[in-house]
């Protein structure tokens, strides 16, 4: 299978910003066995700014472009600098792959990702993609991870995006504030009352919420390729998902269009 693993700041670091060293290195291990088994995989992580909020010591996410920008520059060194280095320690090799709206709009830039993408699983490498938010603005911004992570699922023709979350998969309403919130395990059609359930933002360090995963859903599921929402905090639950046991929410997508 080709596999599309989405993790966001939330899932990556603490509330501090700082990164989640056991999460991580548990995430990197399970991906590395994963592939080992033939799998190919494509890692889009957020994490930049939060981390670089973290590694400044800055008590919280900044607000002006231009010092989210900044952030986003010390944090993507740091956080290339981890996956490298837990990666390599299972023997695999990671290529970084910064994108802006722009790149994926355009018709021939977009190609140029998709080939580089595919000589690099090619080639044995695993590909960390994120939004070059060093240089994105709100004309030329993909928006937010999970958008990015469905649009980089859809076009390098996975066969899942998995999308590692803070919450187990779609409740019927916020399982945090509501006790009869029941998990939804499987959508195969994203109606008004599907998509009434999304709710607002996610966490002060990220960008993403519900709603911009059932966005995300809607076009992986347009495409043809299937979406699970996980629950991060335990990067085992990968094998779950691959084993087929009952986890999550995974959305269907109605097969024969767009990419198999």
């Amino acid at each position: 299978m080709r596999i599309a693993v989405k993790i966001g700041t939330s899932t990556l670091t603490h509330a501090t910003g700082r990164i989640h060293i056991r999460r991580v290195e548990t995430l990197c291990k399970v991906l590395a066995d994963i592939k080992n088994a033939g799998h190919e995989i494509v890692l889009i992580s957020s994490g930049a700014i939060g981390m670089g909020v973290g590694k400044l010591n800055l008590p919280e996410r900044p607000q002006d472009m231009p010092t989210k920008q900044a952030m986003a520059a010390v944090g993507q060194c740091e956080l290339m600098y981890v996956y490298d280095k837990l990666f390599s320690e299972y023997h695999h090799v990671v290529a970084q792959i910064l994108l802006t709206g722009e790149d994926l709009r355009d018709e021939g830039r977009h190609r140029n990702f998709i080939n580089t993408i595919l000589r690099l699983f090619a080639l044995g490498a695993i590909p960390v993609v994120n939004e070059n938010d060093t240089v994105a603005t709100e004309e030329v911004a993909v928006g937010d991870i999970d958008t990015l992570g469905a649009l980089v699922a859809v076009s390098v023709g996975a066969d899942l995006l998995i999308v590692l979350s803070d919450i187990d998969g779609l409740y019927t309403a916020d399982p945090r504030t509501d006790p009869d919130a029941r998990l939804i395990p499987e959508v195969r059609e994203l109606t008004p009352e599907i998509l009434a359930m999304g709710g607002g933002r996610g966490t002060s360090l990220g960008t993403g919420g519900m709603a911009t995963k059932l966005s995300a859903a809607r076009i992986c599921m347009a495409d043809g390729v299937d979406m699970m929402i996980v629950n991060g905090a335990r990067p085992e639950t990968l094998y779950d998902v691959l084993e087929g046991r009952a986890v999550g929410t995974r959305f269907i997508a109605e097969k024969g269009r767009g990419n198999p």
